[in-house]
């Protein structure tokens, strides 16, 4: 009998470790469609205010089998000691919103979003990168979300061809261990001295912010910081939430002035925008040195010995940062 449950047992092991060499970054509707009720795969659907939806759009359809999570509110972001909304949970409040979903670390998860923008994929790439910040690597994301997935209408029914599912799936609660990868986090010491090091910065928002012509609501400071490069988050996605490909993205890197390799940090506004692009450059065209800052504009801009730079003011505040860092 035990050898029995040691040949189970590392049976068992064996398909997690096959399954963790194949998780990739994106899967395609076809992937999701022939994994649907797998088990050992859990499909996170993250639709929510930000894309228009309520709870009520996963009850009416959904990928089935797919739990749902509210973004905003079910504990992935939280305002930290000093004031900055949006943040990284702590651990614990991150295990618990976790393995409330019914989500064991040997789960691969894949995130379905919405699929209509830039804006809703940020949702998902966030996300995708809260999981691995707590050292989850087993998960991925739908490419196109259901968007694309519900395309493909069937002329008779007038109905997607893709099954889909309606009312609530419930997974029972369960706990989930965090291995929190410090090394993935960047706070506004490290953005500062990355800026002045003559790493690459990288702005993930839209030009006119970039410019300093208009900001965030929270922002106490319209502009940039020192140094960065923009590159809005509507390059990265075609069709709504399509990921442009890799020979694309390239070409936008390079029309942006940002190398594909080497040290890299993106920013945004709350470091949503910013995980998009963190996505890409780390996920897609693999920039293992890429990194996010979270806090981004609504931390910096909030510390006054901080400086920022607008095009619209013809200001610059490189020379202030140097000097501040020495």
């Amino acid at each position: 009998m035990k050898k029995l449950i040691a040949s189970l047992f590392a049976l068992v092991m064996i398909a997690g470790a096959a399954r963790a060499e194949t998780v990739t970054p994106l899967v395609s509707i076809d992937w999701v469609k022939a994994h649907i009720g797998e088990p050992g795969i859990v499909f996170l659907d993250v639709r929510g205010e930000l894309d228009g939806a309520t709870k009520q759009t996963y009850l009416d359809g959904h990928i089935p089998g797919a739990i749902w999570t509210d973004y905003l509110k079910d504990g992935w972001r939280t305002q930290d000691g000093n004031g900055t909304i949006a943040q990284l949970s702590t651990v614990d409040t991150l295990e618990t919103t976790i393995g409330n979903l019914g989500i064991e670390n040997e789960h691969h998860v894949v995130i379905v979003p919405a699929g209509k923008s830039a804006l809703d994929m940020g949702t998902a790439t966030r996300i995708y990168w809260t999981f691995k910040v707590v050292g989850h690597d087993a998960v991925s994301i739908l490419n196109g979300g259901m968007q694309a997935y519900t395309a493909e209408i069937d002329e008779k029914t007038k109905l997607p061809v893709n099954p889909l599912e309606q009312g609530e799936v419930k997974l029972e609660p369960t706990i989930f261990s965090a291995e929190l990868r410090e090394e993935m986090l960047v706070d506004k010491t490290d953005m500062a001295a990355a800026a002045t090091a003559g790493e690459v910065i990288v702005d993930n928002r839209p030009q006119d912010q970039f410019l300093g012509l208009n900001k965030h609501g929270k922002a106490k400071r319209a502009g940039t910081i020192p140094g960065a490069r923009n590159l809005p988050e509507n390059w990265l996605t075609q069709n709504g939430g399509t990921f442009r490909d890799r020979d694309t993205i390239s070409k936008l890197y390079a029309m942006a002035g940002i190398p594909t390799e080497g040290a890299q940090v993106s920013f945004c506004n709350t470091g949503h925008w910013a995980s998009l692009g963190w996505f890409v450059s780390q996920e897609i065209l693999g920039n293992e040195q890429a990194r996010m800052y979270d806090g981004s504009m609504v931390e910096w801009s909030a510390d006054p010995k901080l400086p920022v730079d607008s095009a619209l003011d013809n200001q610059t505040g490189g020379e202030k940062l140097t000097q501040l860092i020495q």
